[in-house]
């Protein structure tokens, strides 16, 4: 009898799960959106926005001021006048500001910006792009010579060179008079001198006379003879005659301004000056006429609302550029004007420096 063992039964095997499969990797898009949120989420909140409530105070306040110059008060220092005659100047206080927002990362601050820089843009913003077109019928020059003009003769020469048909001076003196006539009688074969003020014109001239702008007043004024009181007249207006018929041609030198801390921004006697002026061109029925000088101030000035509703900027017009002319080392003004009536302004420009602390200022114009 035969015995036969089981086989032994076979040892278990383990099968090991399998590992769980690894999430989705984040697409492209999922962290920025995130960040997005976030930033938003941040922004939002009603402490972010309290940030640098100086800085948002100046940004609104500095759009006010220019959006609002014309009623800042007079009344103390001239301070409206002094506002508006630096007002292009205003605009260098937006990146400023700017960069106090971005520091301070006031989303309030940046957002009031946009006033200042809107307002700047609607008042300035058409002095950026250049209006000049080519062509045009006559050549108009002006030039503040300067008193002490340490090189007349040079300065007489530069001006000739210009190609201007018609040239007005200011603050010529009596020892430099002789100077101009004889340095500018081959360009100029007409010319005028009335006082401190002259024409020069390749064109003839005609029934030049003094103009009264009040620059003498006073109880005694009417007592001076007539020499003293022409010696020191600032202002002449004659008759060009050109090929499409007579030009009115004024030339005049406005009274100067001060800026001192007493008595703040002085402007009595140029305002006196640019009122009579103002009344002067009402007046005058002339079809074309012409306005060139030193007038001491930018026209965005409310005390030139006068003589700018009669004549109007050739530079504003023509010009490129807010064409400053003084002081003439860096020139942060334009105070020396060319102003038309009854003509097409076709460019402006400002001329190189001379020996005087003003630039001279050019136009051509046409009919």
């Amino acid at each position: 009898m035969y015995r036969t063992s089981s086989p032994s039964a076979p040892e278990p095997v383990t099968v090991a799960a399998p590992a769980p499969a690894p999430a989705p990797a984040p697409t492209s898009t999922s962290t920025p959106r995130r960040l997005s949120r976030e930033a938003w989420r941040r922004t939002v909140r009603p402490e972010v926005w309290k940030r640098a409530p100086v800085l948002t105070g100046a940004a609104l306040l500095l759009g006010l001021v220019m959006l609002l110059h014309a009623y800042v008060p007079n009344r103390f220092g001239t301070v409206g006048s002094l506002v508006e005659t630096f007002l292009p100047w205003f605009g260098l206080f937006v990146p400023v500001l700017a960069a106090g927002a971005l520091w301070r990362r006031s989303p309030a601050a940046v957002t009031a910006l946009v006033l200042p820089v809107a307002v700047w843009l609607s008042l300035f913003g058409g002095l950026l792009t250049d209006k000049s077109r080519p062509g045009g019928d006559l050549t108009l020059a002006t030039h503040n010579v300067g008193a002490d003009n340490p090189d007349p003769a040079g300065t007489a020469r530069g001006l000739a060179a210009s190609g201007a048909d018609v040239l007005a001076l200011e603050e010529i003196t009596d020892q430099d008079r002789d100077v101009y006539e004889e340095e500018l009688a081959e360009a100029y074969p007409y010319h005028a001198v009335l006082g401190t003020v002259g024409v020069w014109s390749r064109l003839p001239l005609s029934d030049t006379r003094a103009v009264d702008i009040a620059t003498d007043v006073g109880p005694l004024a009417a007592t001076k003879p007539a020499d003293v009181r022409m010696a020191g007249n600032r202002a002449l207006r004659t008759t060009v005659a050109t090929d499409q018929g007579p030009l009115t041609v004024y030339v005049a030198h406005l009274g100067s301004v001060r800026l001192n801390p007493r008595t703040g921004f002085w402007t009595d006697s140029r305002d006196r000056n640019i009122l009579a002026l103002g009344e002067v061109l009402a007046a005058d029925r002339s079809e074309r006429v012409v306005l060139l000088g030193d007038l001491n101030g930018s026209l965005d000035d409310r005390a030139f609302d006068g003589v700018t509703s009669q004549v109007h900027s050739v530079q504003e017009a023509a010009g490129d550029g807010f064409g400053f002319s003084w002081p003439a080392r860096f020139p942060v003004a334009r105070i020396d004007h060319i102003l038309v009536r009854g003509v097409e302004p076709d460019s402006s420009w400002v001329l190189p420096a001379t020996g005087s602390d003003h630039l001279p200022v050019a136009a051509r114009i046409s009919w």
